[in-house]
């Protein structure tokens, strides 16, 4: 079964309804079904591999997506961030394709590579007015692969992920009610359309009938405006989204939200002064924790307003500690904690999470990361309590090895955010002669406060967790890096505390 599916089942639903508002246009979702029915000709007639996008969000990703799936060509959308040295060799990697955005670039950094290049204005132009008969349309049947992601590289070089078709919409099938949005509903995607969750977004809002509200580039203040102009019900928003939207509030930017009935959230850690915040000042919207990677298709664990409310309201320590939690498990995925010999851990010891489900795909184009159970290995670290909330404390790779004894940097992290003068803090490990590795720190301090002590922040950590996970490197930054998704980037971290 094809992802198109969604597509034309909306569109013959509701053909008349608004499906998409981007820039000031409009599209129906019969507009929509009929471009990607013309990007399916383009596609064909130009004998490419791969359809690929280096361009912000806009109609063409849509257009794009279903028009590559009806070719049964892998879509593929770059990150336009990206130097331009590491952009080419990911292009060099799909070739040849037809690639959509960037045409100056794309001429510039791959002219010999064999693409077909074409502007976002030109590829939706096109689409639009190369529309077949009916009776001439073969499409593909969707038993191959639907989408192809570059994962972020943010401890290693890019991996080309595999989504197929069939792990796409088992997750969507699984976890969203066809036709159930009100014609009312809008829904903000703001989320990179190369990012799991922009198209994850995409496709389960197409599925509902719900209309999908672009804002290509990012800024806490169009965010808001847009939340009133358009009536937004849903928005979905990683922590350092959430974080500048809270803090312009703060210093009075405005914008009528009452109509925010949900916010999603996921991408990186969400600090816990920042949901708080954002629940004072979302009083009526009800919070989601979404956890999920490129590698399951998007979401396999969810945190859901009532436990937001619940731990906020708490005076219990550990259902207050659920705010900082994942969730429980979506009930389409099985998911485990497991020991560094593969055996399963009991409630409350960390480990490294593993997940399976048919939205599972754990599939690389250099080879497929499955155990022989159909187990992915996330490469986070994590424990589950004995209530079933999954708790995540970093990547299995960031785990700190002190003289045998493993430390979560997640841990160390959280301590020092306890401090009135730290804004943010990122924990790594370092070499040591001694005891092979050590704790590394770098710390953000706060505006309007002065930089406190190495001293007090060691005292800090001995006193609240113990001697061994007290820094022997200590480094004071403006900021810490994190990419577009909100996710820390220790690698870069770790080149600081070198120094």
């Amino acid at each position: 079964m094809n992802i198109a599916l969604l597509l034309e089942m909306a569109a013959e639903a509701a053909p008349d309804r608004i499906a998409l508002v981007c820039e000031g246009k409009r599209w129906t979702y019969g507009d929509l079904l009929d471009a990607a029915r013309g990007a399916f000709e383009l596609i064909q007639a130009s004998e490419v591999e791969y359809v690929a996008l280096l361009d912000e969000s806009s109609e063409a990703a849509i257009i794009a997506v279903f028009g590559a799936a009806l070719a049964g060509v892998p879509y593929c959308p770059l990150n336009y961030r990206l130097p331009d040295t590491d952009l080419a060799a990911l292009l060099s990697r799909i070739a040849p394709a037809l690639v959509i955005g960037d045409e100056e670039r794309v001429t510039r950094i791959a002219a010999t590579q064999g693409h077909t290049i074409l502007s976002r204005e030109e590829f939706s132009l096109k689409a639009q007015e190369t529309v077949p008969s009916a009776d001439t349309r073969e499409y593909d049947p969707g038993e191959g692969i639907a989408i192809q992601l570059f994962t972020s590289g943010t401890t290693a070089a890019p991996k080309a992920a595999i989504l197929r078709h069939s792990n796409l919409l088992g997750y969507i099938l699984g976890t969203v009610e066809f036709g159930s949005a009100d014609e009312s509903d809008a829904a903000l995607v703001v989320v990179p359309p190369y990012h799991i969750a922009g198209i994850s977004a995409l496709l389960s809002s197409i599925y509902a009938q719900r209309r999908i509200v672009m804002l290509p580039s990012f800024s806490p203040e169009d965010w808001l405006s847009l939340v009133e102009a358009e009536a937004i019900t849903n928005a979905f928003v990683v922590p350092t989204m959430l974080a500048r939207i809270v803090e312009a509030m703060d210093k009075g930017a405005t914008g009528r939200t009452q109509s925010l009935r949900a916010i999603a959230y996921g991408g990186g850690k969400m600090p816990l002064e920042v949901i708080h915040k954002a629940l004072l000042r979302f009083p009526m919207a009800g919070f989601t924790n979404a956890y999920g990677l490129t590698e399951t298709s998007s979401t396999v664990a969810l945190l859901g307003p009532e436990d937001h409310r619940a731990a906020l309201a708490s005076d219990d320590p550990k259902v207050r500690a659920r705010l900082t939690s994942l969730g429980k498990p979506i009930p389409t995925v099985e998911i485990e904690i497991r020991g560094e010999s593969g055996e399963i851990l009991p409630a409350g010891e960390p480990g490294e999470i593993f997940v399976r489900g048919e939205q599972v795909s754990g599939e690389y184009k250099e080879k497929s990361a499955l155990d022989a159970d159909g187990w992915f290995p996330t490469r986070d670290a994590g424990y589950m309590d004995e209530d079933g909330y999954l708790f995540l404390s970093g990547r299995a790779d960031d785990v700190i090895v002190r003289g045998g004894e493993n430390m979560s940097p997640g841990e160390i992290e959280d301590v020092l955010l306890t401090h009135p003068a730290v804004a943010d803090a990122c924990a790594c490990a370092v070499p040591s002669v001694e005891w092979g590795e050590a704790v590394g720190i770098a710390v953000v301090t706060r505006d309007g406060h002065e930089a406190p002590h190495e001293n007090e922040l060691k005292d800090l950590i001995r006193t609240r967790l113990r001697s061994s996970r007290v820094p022997e490197k200590i480094a004071f930054v403006r900021e810490l890096p994190y990419n577009e998704m909100g996710k820390l980037l220790r690698r870069k971290v770790k080149e600081v505390l070198a120094n």
